[in-house]
């Protein structure tokens, strides 16, 4: 793939993978659209009744159904729910990236029909780019920023390397980089351009424990800085109890919200805390109880 048309697509949607698309295409949506009406409630994001389908040449699959939830400015919410329950979609549907069948999604009162600066995207996979060093890589993610000189972006690249603690990696190149670290230049180029909410794909699922428990630290610390609006999409209980004020459990297909749990635990929280372990344990008897029993 030729190395112009790869940085564009990038450039559209940054920390976005550049895999090839899904086999499931959308289903042409079987209910109309809601009118866009802004919703009267305020908050940060309001997902209004959306439900999502897709289908193949041999079978059609409801990801959602009538999922409704909002979430406070500066609000750090964590989705969980079981394999296939739709949590990605979901998040892919506030990040603009997919388009509902039915309902609507809104963001700071607009309401959502694409992707946009003020929502960024992070996902499982750092997506950097290899012929860049660390400091190129969120430099690239600046140009979404409009009206910075050169020199304004430079000084808040490495601000935002200094605030993942890679200050002095900041000419190191993807290959040298640690899982962890490549996730921390990820992190470092989502935040740079200051977006107004985060949207966080299983961000740490393929790192080692000892690397995940030190990013909690670090995200729970940029996030009581910068007090951005965090979704948070995980499979891991502990994760979900030490990172969220609040989680929503998602049943499994078609996702719908079955329940929410507060978090009231104060910050900075250790994944190893018996108090946590009590939130944790209380979501795993939740997560069992809408899958039947089965592994989620």
């Amino acid at each position: 793939m030729p190395a112009a048309f790869l940085a564009d697509t990038v450039s559209k949607h940054i920390g976005r993978s550049w895999a090839a698309p899904p086999r499931l295409r959308q289903a042409s949506p079987a209910v109309t659209p809601l009118p866009a009406v802004p919703p009267t409630i305020s908050a940060s994001l309001v997902v209004d009744g959306v439900s999502k389908r897709f289908v193949t040449k041999r079978s059609a699959v409801q990801a959602l159904d009538n999922v409704s939830l909002q979430t406070a400015p500066g609000e750090f919410v964590c989705l969980i729910g079981p394999s296939g329950c739709g949590k990605s979609t979901l998040l892919d549907i506030m990040a603009g990236l997919t388009k509902p069948d039915a309902g609507s999604v809104w963001s700071e009162g607009a309401r959502v029909t694409g992707p946009a600066r003020d929502r960024l995207v992070m996902f499982q996979d750092s997506a950097l780019f290899p012929w860049l060093d660390a400091f190129g890589n969120v430099m690239f993610g600046l140009k979404l920023k409009p009206g910075l000189g050169k020199a304004e972006r430079r000084e808040l690249a490495q601000q935002h390397l200094d605030m993942v603690g890679l200050g002095s990696f900041a000419h190191t190149y993807v290959h040298e980089l640690s899982g962890g670290m490549k996730q921390r230049v990820a992190l470092a180029r989502a935040l740079a351009p200051d977006p107004k909410m985060l949207l966080m794909d299983e961000p740490f699922a393929a790192l080692d424990a000892i690397t995940r428990e030190q990013l909690y630290a670090d995200l729970q610390r940029i996030w009581e800085r910068t007090r951005k609006t965090i979704v948070f999409v995980t499979h891991n209980v502990r994760e979900a109890a030490c990172l969220g004020d609040r989680v929503i459990l998602m049943s499994p297909r078609p996702g719908r919200i079955a329940e929410e749990f507060t978090i009231p635990l104060p910050r900075p929280r250790d994944i190893n805390s018996l108090d946590l372990a009590r939130y944790a344990g209380e979501m795993a008897r939740a997560l069992k109880a809408v899958t039947g029993g089965s592994p989620p």
